[in-house]
């Protein structure tokens, strides 16, 4: 009896024993596949480069053969040392895409040079002057200024343009102005537009208010976000299934794809995009930190902070201030030499979204209401949108605000959808 409870006892702790050792087998393998599983992510985000469209020479040459080319580019238009394709030339170093093709013997005529000018160093507004490029003795036609679509003289030269422009996902940001103009140019010259796609650094999400068409300007041209969430190739498709183009006119367009690309994918820009984007924080920044270009606050401009701080002298006194001095980019700095109190943002955690509480912050604490908003509009331009400055006036708060653009941006949403080349 004593040997049949024991037996019995004992036979029960056992298969207790073999079925913890199951389950925790099966939670084991299920840990082990969800560990699988991320590491599998981590390869393939971080062991596979980003290849972009101007590296894949294979791709695009042999759309050149033949051709008369022009090219919009500036100093981020380079092909990256060591980031090839398995057929692409082994470039030894980081090689602008002008010297690129021209060591190729591709027959370039003439480079396009947008805001900033072609080594991007002038400063934002600044009026960017045709000339030759010492290094190639190529041509340098602007691209900002009267001239912001080429004529008909200017491509009587050329059968193919190449546009190949580093973008931030701004819709303020000029370069998508100017691809605009240079597709309108080349579907009303009957040329070919090739884009050599780049990742946006700002891709990972869309916010803003819709841009309203009599607000369209030079720093807004199209119904879209202030934060659209497309590559520069992606827009350009967007451009012209919308039809943007003038008289609905339908540019022959050719986009060279990113490989191993998704947007929600991390990307430090190698080179800065313009003089006053310098790093990673500032592009992250910039479309929160941009509307101050609009008031009298400044965002750090004549700064090694450019887009990472803002203050001005009509502010109340704060832990931070900052002095503005002229420099590369900024030559005439807003507060020029006068202390500016503010804050500083260069080491906040990445931002998923438009911040409009530094706006809404600085006008409700500055000594200066009704000078805070610059009065020739260039807030509104910014907004695109008249709204948005009529929303904080009346004291609105980020939430309130926010809800505004919802409808808009699903609409949005919807409508870019077909353009989409990556996930």
């Amino acid at each position: 009896m004593r040997f049949n409870v024991f037996k019995n006892t004992a036979l029960l702790f056992v298969l207790i024993l073999i079925s913890c050792a199951s389950k925790t087998k099966n939670n084991l393998n299920e840990t082990n596949t969800v560990l699988a599983k991320t590491e599998t992510t981590i390869v393939n985000t971080t062991t596979k480069s980003i290849i972009v469209g101007a590296n894949q020479t294979e791709a695009y040459l042999p759309l050149l053969k033949g051709k008369r080319v022009g090219i919009v580019a500036n100093q981020t238009s380079v092909l990256f040392k060591n980031v090839t394709s398995s057929k692409t030339p082994n470039f030894d170093s980081n090689t602008h895409i002008v010297d690129t093709l021209l060591d190729l013997q591709v027959a370039v005529k003439k480079v396009f040079a947008p805001e900033h000018g072609f080594r991007g160093t002038a400063d934002a507004g600044e009026v960017v002057k045709d000339g030759i490029d010492t290094k190639t003795n190529l041509p340098i036609i602007s691209l900002y200024g009267n001239n912001k679509k080429p004529t008909v003289a200017q491509l009587q030269d050329v059968d193919v343009i190449i546009f190949d422009i580093q973008d931030v996902g701004a819709r303020f940001y000029t370069y998508i102005s100017s691809l605009h103009y240079v597709m309108e140019a080349c579907a009303e010259q009957n040329k070919t537009l090739i884009v050599l796609d780049r990742p946006n650094p700002n891709g990972h999400y869309i916010d803003g208010p819709i841009l309203e068409k009599e607000h369209t300007s030079f720093v807004g041209m199209h119904p879209v976000p202030v934060v659209h969430g497309l590559t520069i190739g992606e827009y350009a498709q967007m451009i012209n299934g919308e039809n943007w183009l003038n008289n609905g006119l339908k540019c022959n367009l050719k986009v060279i794809t990113l490989k191993n690309y998704n947007r929600q994918m991390a990307y430090d820009l190698p080179i800065k995009p313009s003089p006053n984007l310098p790093n990673a924080q500032a592009i992250n920044l910039y479309p929160s930190l941009c509307f101050f270009e609009g008031t009298n606050v400044s965002a750090g401009r004549g700064t090694d902070l450019q887009f990472q701080i803002y203050g001005s002298p009509f502010l109340p006194k704060t832990d931070y201030a900052f002095k503005p001095k002229s420099n590369e980019g900024a030559k005439y700095p807003k507060h020029e030499n006068k202390v500016c109190h503010g804050y500083n943002l260069s080491g906040i955690k990445q931002q998923n979204g438009l911040n409009l509480s530094y706006l809404i912050n600085a006008y409700n604490t500055t000594s200066t209401k009704s000078d805070f908003f610059i009065a020739n509009g260039f807030f509104t331009k910014l907004a695109g949108t008249k709204t948005l400055q009529q929303q904080i006036e009346a004291g609105w708060s980020v939430d309130k605000i926010k809800a505004t653009w919802t409808s808009g941006l699903n609409d949005f949403m919807v409508k870019r959808k077909p353009y989409l080349l990556y996930q």
